[in-house]
């Protein structure tokens, strides 16, 4: 067997022109080239058409939900190329480790690392060994069981969860993290959208959106603010070409030009493969980095000035309005235009079509959630619905594109830091053990807290924490300063050469594998990003038959921590996933009847969107006063964006090409305006070193950056991470939801040495 290709540096970039449509024939063959050269052609035949399908596996990568007729194949191109990476042919087995040390992996790229294939068996790293070695499970969950017995209160581990945990999985880990007595559960919505459920919770009462992919197709107008659904949420395309031909305008909002939202060639119709596909934005507004705030408060200031608002529904479910009406009256418009960089004549045109839509949509992703005001802004994208009456009608509402294809699922399942009262109660009557009702620590929280010595014990189910978290070298800091980092993972990482005192790297079965326990086949369940819930059933043979599921996983360390301290049937648990699907249904609304429903899938109920019922305080729907402060760009800086490539999702690396931003060969690229690489007395071509500024004059550097001239705004850059997390400080945060503010980070640029 060949061994998988090679990072072949960053010297041999080759820049191109950025392509002005997506997917169609290169599409195709690109996840051919992709799993055959991970899977082989008889194994990429047989997995892929089991993706998406009803008893198939769920897609480990996005959260898109299912059409109710599914096409034979029913995934993406990113979606196949999420499937190969897990159920390749290569293996990082004990002679790989044997082999490579800690730090001579560590100099490797991310992309060398992920190449690496599959875990097969538990691995420890020794306190000062430099290789990992083969260890037993038993000794392994004895080892953690030890550390954490150790430890002088519960709060000093944290836990952290990926968004592809299962239902079931999430479930079990929350219940054995409570029980051992904390609520220190990170995840990576802490990281992504943690904005938009602080700012859906407080508007509308519940932290997700209130479409279904029904209204997506029925709607009059979709916005698409801050989103690149060409690379991230690829099937998503299918859904708007479908709104597109039944007469929807749509309008994208982002400071790049994204191809998938120009035109759609769709590979699963004739039209589409030969490259004539369908124009999809009707209107592109290039918005400065971080002006979605000033653009909708502009908007909702025209709507009430030609009073194009929905008086009734404003009386009936609406607060707060007499107090938005005096402040957006109030507004400025000459700020609206240094804010966004658009001319009065977009948000003219951008607000008649809001205007005359009869059913509205708005979609957003991380180019929103990731700024200090984010949720600020977001509840400003609510007060445009509300005041347009676009909530629990057919074809309206509020759409936040999740990632991870169950991220959702985990916070409902109950992954959160801040539970609710409410929430452990129920937890604690289902359950039979008291809840710990403090508050615990995020994603940041969690990190300053390894800094300072008060968490001594990280572990992860699933994901890549260093690289997925801002600031590399102090999160990197961070988990050496632990006693025991322990990884659930299915392949290496960089955060699993980033260790404690001593590591371990336990080995779990991915998505398309199947999981057999005590012989019978067990089944899992996701929730996708419109709050639909469906099985997954894997279909391959496990990598290797030292892998446990992360079900078996949590429940075996749970009954060796806690033995009988809690009335938790684990061994139960373990061996039949139906069970805990029957505690789910006595502690979590929504699930009722939960082991039977599955089989079909359903949806979980929706107050605004069933009922226009909101639960806040109030009893109504909030429409807030928010307050534009723009960030303080100094002379001679930029406002730089993290983003991802079209060859990763999230930090795994698939590839070293960018196809539709025109980027081969390489990643470490910085696109800029041609006029601001001019001022900056550097061309096209030159390397140059990333340099961020925080508040306190500390300075965090990425070097040898290739400048690429690039169509986005005057201003602002752009640049792929997990590269570029390392400029993110620590506690640069948004307000109230504490997410990282990776799309706006103020950077200078210089020449490389």
């Amino acid at each position: 067997m060949r061994q998988p290709p090679e990072d072949p540096g960053d010297e041999k970039i080759e820049i191109g022109e950025p392509s002005k449509h997506a997917a169609g024939v290169p599409a195709v063959l690109s996840a051919l080239r992709h799993g055959v050269r991970e899977m082989g052609p008889v194994r990429t035949a047989r997995t892929l058409v089991h993706i998406n399908q009803e008893r198939g596996f769920d897609c480990m990568g996005c959260a898109w939900p299912d059409p109710g007729k599914r096409h034979h194949a029913e995934f993406c191109e990113n979606g196949a190329k999420a499937v190969a990476e897990e159920a390749t042919r290569f293996r990082a087995d004990r002679d790989f480790f044997a082999q490579w040390s800690v730090e001579d992996i560590a100099r490797n790229s991310d992309f060398w690392i992920g190449k690496r294939g599959r875990l097969t068996e538990p691995m420890y790293l020794a306190p000062g060994a430099t290789h990992y070695a083969p260890i037993s499970w038993d000794d392994a969950y004895g080892l953690i069981a030890d550390e954490l017995a150790a430890l002088d209160s519960p709060d000093e581990a944290t836990f952290y969860t990926s968004g592809r945990t299962s239902n079931e999985a999430a479930f079990a880990y929350q219940a054995f993290v409570r029980a051992f007595g904390t609520n220190n559960l990170p995840d990576c919505s802490n990281m992504c959208h943690e904005s938009s459920g602080s700012a859906l919770n407080r508007t509308v009462g519940i932290g997700k959106g209130s479409v279904t992919l029904e209204d997506i197709e029925q709607a009059d107008l979709l916005v698409i603010v801050g989103q690149n659904p060409g690379t991230n949420h690829p099937r998503m395309l299918s859904s708007l070409e479908t709104a597109k031909q039944a007469g929807a305008k749509i309008v994208s909002i982002n400071p790049l030009r994204e191809a998938g939202l120009s035109r759609f060639d769709n590979p699963q119709t004739v039209k589409g493969m030969l490259g004539r596909g369908t124009k999809l934005a009707d209107l592109h507004l290039p918005i400065r980095i971080n002006g979605d705030m000033a653009l909708f408060g502009a908007v909702n200031r025209r709507l009430l000035e030609r009073d194009a608002i929905d008086h009734a529904f404003i009386a009936n479910h609406c607060g707060g309005f007499n107090e938005l009406r005096a402040h957006l009256l109030r507004g400025d418009e000459p700020d609206v235009t240094a804010a966004t960089g658009l001319s009065i004549e977009d948000v003219e045109a951008f607000t008649q079509l809001v205007v005359d839509s009869k059913r509205t949509i708005v979609c957003w992703a991380m180019g929103l959630t990731q700024h200090r005001n984010s949720v600020a802004t977001i509840q400003e994208i609510v007060n445009t619905i509300l005041l347009r009456g676009m909530i629990g009608k057919p074809g309206a509402g509020l759409c936040p594109v999740r990632g991870h294809s169950n991220v959702q699922g985990d916070r409902t399942m109950g992954i959160w830091e801040k539970p609710t009262e409410a929430f452990l109660d129920r937890m604690e009557t289902a359950l039979g053990f008291p809840q710990p009702r403090e508050h615990g620590h995020d994603v940041v929280e969690s990190i300053q807290a390894m800094l300072t010595g008060e968490i001594k014990v990280f572990i992860a189910m699933g994901g890549n924490f260093l690289s997925a978290a801002p600031d590399t070298n102090a999160t990197a800091e961070a988990l050496q300063r632990c006693r025991l980092t322990v990884h659930v993972a299915t392949k290496p990482n960089r955060s699993h050469v980033t260790t404690g005192h001593h590591a371990l790297l336990l080995p779990t079965l991915g998505r398309t594998e199947k999981d057999f326990r005590n012989g019978n086949e067990q089944r899992v369940s996701v929730e996708d990003s419109m709050s639909a819930v469906h099985a997954s059933r894997g279909r391959l043979a496990p990598a290797s038959k030292h892998l446990r599921s992360e079900v078996a996983i949590v429940c075996d360390l749970a009954e060796r921590v806690l033995g009988d301290r809690v009335p938790v049937p684990w061994r139960d648990w373990s061996n039949d996933y139906g069970l805990i699907r029957n505690a789910i249904e006595a502690a979590i609304p929504g699930f009722d009847d939960f082991d039977a429903r599955l089989s079909d899938g359903f949806v979980l109920p929706s107050p605004p969107r069933d009922e226009v019922r909101f639960t806040t305080p109030s009893g109504r729907a909030e429409l807030t006063v928010n307050h534009f402060v723009p960030v303080a760009v100094p002379e001679g800086r930029l406002l730089l964006q993290t983003l991802r490539s079209h060859d990763q999702y999230n930090t795994t690396i698939y590839g070293l090409n960018d196809r539709y931003r025109g980027i081969k060969s390489g990643r470490r690229v910085v696109l800029l305006h041609p006029d601001d690489i001019r001022a900056f007395g550097v061309v096209e071509g030159a390397i140059v070193d990333l340099i961020s500024e925080d508040s306190r004059g500390v300075e965090r550097r990425s070097d040898r950056y290739r400048v690429v001239e690039y169509d986005t705004p005057r201003g602002c850059a752009a640049a792929y991470y997990p590269e570029t997390n390392a400029l993110v400080p620590l506690d640069s945060v948004a307000e109230e939801s504490g997410t990282p503010t990776s799309k706006s980070v103020v950077i200078r640029i210089e020449p490389s040495a």
